[in-house]
């Protein structure tokens, strides 16, 4: 039977390596059950994959679905370890950077970003200090636009951070930080406006006032 590994015209596509593709762009923590429905596999040989590729990124094993048609080393290239990780959260699977790196890569962060943020930083910025804790899905119904470039632009900078995942969903929820409240130069979210009055159209994607 087909699944979504099968291309026509093309070779079969590799589980492991359709398992890494789904992770790279999702926004969210994937749960297993979700992985093997979106690659029409059983759970058991998504778990065994998931397995595959966390042992390949801490560079102690080679990663790619079984091969019965070439001898089992053949082409096969040993891993180094990467400097990502792949690591489970909220009861699904997602890429981190490798904590060795996290004082490096905030400061890449940190210099490569500009001083002055854009007008949809501080609109989606606007948005989590007044829902938070709030899962980027719920930012971008608010706004309507996509949120996910912009999400990672105030984490590196600092303002926003995850705070915990929906027990339900598995969604990383976000809030904002000190450093948001030490540059706006106020002691707690308390201290910020209503927000009613700086809405055309009154509270519309908001449940409570500030």
């Amino acid at each position: 039977m087909a699944t979504p590994l099968d291309v026509p015209g093309q070779p079969r596509l590799d589980l492991d390596r359709a398992i890494e593709a789904i992770l790279f762009i999702a926004d969210e923590p994937q749960s297993v059950v979700h992985l093997a429905a979106a690659v029409a596999r059983p759970v058991a040989e998504v778990r065994a994959s998931i397995a595959r590729l966390r042992a390949d990124y801490d560079g102690e094993a080679v990663s790619g679905e079984p091969r019965t048609d070439v001898p089992a080393d053949e082409g096969a290239a040993r891993s180094i370890r990467r400097g990502f990780e792949l690591r489970e959260v909220g009861g699904g699977w997602r890429f981190y950077v490798r904590a060795d790196y996290d004082a490096l890569v905030t400061s890449f962060v940190v210099t490569q970003s500009s001083t002055r943020l854009s007008q949809a930083a501080l609109e989606t910025l606007s948005v989590i200090a007044y829902k938070q804790p709030i899962s980027r899905s719920q930012v971008a119904s608010i706004r309507a636009v996509n949120v996910d470039s912009v999400v990672r632009t105030l984490l590196g900078r600092g303002l926003v951070t995850e705070v915990s995942s929906d027990p339900e969903t598995g969604a990383i929820l976000y809030g904002t930080t000190e450093l948001l409240l030490t540059n706006l130069g106020i002691n707690s979210l308390d201290e910020l406006p209503p927000i009613s009055p700086l809405l055309d159209d009154g509270q519309e994607g908001f449940d409570l006032d500030r």
